[in-house]
């Protein structure tokens, strides 16, 4: 564990014990999959207390851990609100993408632990956030490249409908091992898949995966780091060579 990853892991552990101290539920910012997975993988130390991860809707990669006293039975005001942001005048509109509403926040000096996912939902995104640098974006957060932008705070509960927009593909494999099955996502040699699972860049279901041959079950969800997210549906069936036909959803 790097110097960085062992004072992260203290730092959610300093919070767990404050929690059970003073009897009143602590909140982490948002970290990675790599960071959730450094607490989950170094949990033993940690005082009898709950925890959960949440990251404002179902879909979320990006979450923040909360952690309550096990006794705890009062209001629970999670730090976190949706930023609605879509073009003033959408004639004129630049076609803007993930990278471009980040890196305007970015522009704006805010801090990537104080940001969850970035939805974008047509001509509209969802900024996901701590409650504590909202009005900051709100009202910075006024152009995006070169489209003037208008933004607006939302209920978490407008995301419940909004899904990630899923492009279905279909390819073949010899088996479901995961460097296998990442090699069809991305249309990348096996080897480069397998460089992506040594350097820890692969996750199933927020799950450090270090382990080419692990076989994939239907409905996980994995993540490659530079790549993005897919699901692995199912074997749709087997050929005659006992070649698998497999199902994907790429985020």
């Amino acid at each position: 564990m790097t110097k960085e990853e062992q004072f992260l892991l203290n730092r959610l552990l300093d919070l767990a014990r404050r929690a059970y101290m003073s009897g009143r539920p602590e909140y982490s910012d948002f970290l990675n999959l790599n960071e959730q997975d450094i607490f989950l993988a170094n949990k033993s130390n940690l005082p009898p207390v709950n925890y959960l991860l949440f990251g404002g809707y179902n879909y979320a990669e990006r979450k923040i851990f909360i952690f309550e006293p096990t006794d705890y039975y009062g209001s629970n005001d999670i730090p976190i609100v949706a930023i609605k942001c879509r073009p003033i005048n959408l004639k004129f509109s630049d076609s803007l993408t993930h990278r471009d509403y980040l890196g305007a926040l970015m522009n704006l000096g805010i801090n990537r632990n104080v940001l969850g996912d970035i939805l974008i939902d047509d001509n509209i995104a969802y900024i996901i956030c701590l409650n504590s640098i909202s009005s900051y974006i709100l009202e910075n957060l006024l152009k995006i490249k070169h489209t003037m932008v208008t933004t607006e705070k939302i209920c978490l509960d407008e995301l419940t409908n909004i899904k990630p927009l899923l492009t279905e593909i279909t390819g073949f494999i010899s088996s479901n091992r995961l460097d296998s099955v990442i090699s069809v996502a991305y249309n990348i040699s096996r080897g480069r898949a397998t460089e992506y699972i040594s350097q820890s860049k692969v996750f199933i279901n927020s799950k450090l995966v270090n382990s080419n041959s692990y076989t994939l079950k239907e409905k996980d969800i994995v993540s490659v780091r530079g790549l993005g997210r897919f699901i692995f549906n199912n074997v749709i069936t087997t050929t005659k060579k006992n070649r698998l036909m497999i199902s994907l959803s790429k985020y």
